[in-house]
């Protein structure tokens, strides 16, 4: 008997039909991701979908701002620009047209992958360094949505064994993102990791776990906010919550179309963000797969198409003002999974939210009163929700079966590497180190090629069924794109 076919165009279309996988669409009612919610309930959820990645927007440019030269103001003009351009990416994402957005309750925001790459096209250059950066990511959004097409037919290679791989290095790979911002979130300061830092983030933490557990109903949804908001509040007379950048903050600002000049282009410089913006489309590849399966819409191939779409045309026009390269924010899916807040119209409702930080300074300036070990105290939670929806993926992999549980050890093992041993390539060219300091990034790769080569290549039709999960003939088919949704 030939295997049975591991894609379906229509599987979206069969899931929304299908009563045990929402037995609420079964009656006709609209599926969780498309429903609006009351006007407070979406501000508010949507506004923790803010306050958990904040940090990530504002991070970036605070980082590219000083290495470039850009004096302080220049720094916060960046800043500001890039949380506007994260809240149209944002709505490009959630609601969509044409063929653009994958219409999931997927958040977008400043890619990390292409702070080092710019920091090495721009350094000391000032306003001419920043006029190559926009040039070349511009030039990177444009190649990207027209790959989109093409590049979205990978999800074929994504079954469970390596979806839940990626999903599971997801979550490790940002938990030592909360780990910094438990510590203070700056190395260099000297009080970086004191005790009142660390203690501060546990206190949040068990706030946020304590509230999970206490309450209920809607209350319960926006626990991570509530604990972010209790846990600034404890900050405030243990000292460690800065006023500063509340009284320096202008009431309203736009960010001026090409502010720091017309966009200049180089090869090299072109060369190096195309590089990232690959490395972003991988990544939203896996978390669009990973976010499917927690909301329970599996991405299918044009929906993955109109992601990848929306994430490299928010790229492409995020530098008319002034913004960096746009990418998916994974820490937002452990928030869905956490909350099992579906409708992607609360994330366009954070995606209005940050379109208005971004135009009005003194607004930001407020989301930027929760302390750094606060948010690390809550982002424990984000985080380690998306590995372990990784973890119950691998639950579906059928791991006892062929080389399957080689692949997750191989791969979980690379891709672990920058976080384990961040100087582990410090010898290898440095363009190379956009991918290799990316641990979804190798660690995607490592299971998409043992998957090609332990469960494809030199298989016949009717072979080895069941060693990536596939059906036997007594087996119910294992379609990845019709798993058990994790929740």
């Amino acid at each position: 008997m030939a295997a049975t076919p591991r894609f379906r165009k229509d599987a979206v279309a069969e899931q929304n039909t299908t009563a045990e996988q929402d037995p609420a669409e079964g009656a006709g009612r609209r599926h969780p991701v498309d429903e609006t919610l009351p006007p407070l309930k979406m501000f508010t959820s949507g506004l923790q979908h803010v306050a958990a990645m904040y940090a990530g927007v504002v991070a970036p440019p605070m980082i590219v701002g000083p290495a470039l030269g850009l004096t302080a103001k220049e720094t916060a003009f960046l800043m500001g620009a890039s949380l506007f351009t994260a809240g149209l990416a944002t709505l490009l994402q959630t609601l969509g047209f044409w063929r653009v957005g994958a219409r999931l309750p997927f958040v977008n925001g400043v890619s990390f992958a292409g702070v080092t790459p710019m920091i090495a096209i721009g350094k000391d250059r000032g306003h001419d360094g920043i006029a190559v950066i926009f040039g070349a990511i511009i030039v990177a959004g444009v190649l990207g949505f027209l790959l989109a097409p093409y590049f979205c037919k990978l999800v074929r290679f994504f079954p469970p064994v390596v979806t839940g791989t990626v999903i599971t290095l997801i979550g490790v790979s940002l938990l030592p993102v909360a780990f910094n911002w438990a510590q203070g979130g700056d190395a260099t300061a000297a009080d970086h990791g004191s005790t009142t830092d660390i203690a501060m983030a546990a206190v949040t933490l068990v706030i946020v776990l304590a509230l999970r557990k206490l309450l209920r109903g809607f209350l319960q949804q926006i626990a991570i906010l509530l604990g972010l908001v209790i846990g600034t509040l404890i900050a405030i007379p243990v000292g460690i919550t800065d006023f500063g950048a509340l009284g320096d903050a202008d009431l309203v600002g736009f960010p001026t179309p090409f502010h720091f000049g017309a966009p200049q282009f180089e090869i090299a410089a072109i060369v190096s963000m195309c590089i990232v913006m690959l490395v972003c489309m991988t990544e939203s590849t896996a978390d669009m797969l990973a976010l499917g399966k927690i909301v329970g819409r599996p991405a299918d191939e044009r929906t993955i198409e109109g992601g990848l779409r929306a994430d490299t045309l928010g790229s492409a026009i995020s530098p008319l003002f002034n913004g960096f390269m746009c990418s998916a924010f994974a820490q937002n899916i452990g928030l869905v999974a956490m909350t099992k807040v579906r409708s992607r119209f609360v994330v366009a409702a954070g995606g209005v939210i940050l379109v208005v930080l971004g135009l009005v300074p003194v607004a930001a300036s407020v989301i930027a009163l929760v302390p750094l070990p606060v948010l690390g105290g809550a982002g424990i939670v984000l985080f380690g929700s998306v590995a372990a929806s990784g973890i119950q993926t691998l639950a579906t992999a059928a791991l006892e079966k062929g080389e399957n549980a080689l692949i997750v050890a191989a791969a979980v093992g690379v891709g672990l590497i920058p976080i384990a041993a961040p100087d582990f390539y410090h010898a290898f060219p440095e363009d190379m180190l956009v991918v290799l300091d990316s641990g979804i990034s190798t660690g995607c790769v490592v299971a998409i090629l043992l998957n090609l080569a332990f469960n494809h290549l030199g298989r016949k039709p009717d072979e080895g069924a069941g060693t990536e999960g596939e059906p036997t003939t007594d087996e119910q088919p294992r379609d990845p794109m019709t798993l058990p949704v994790a929740h």
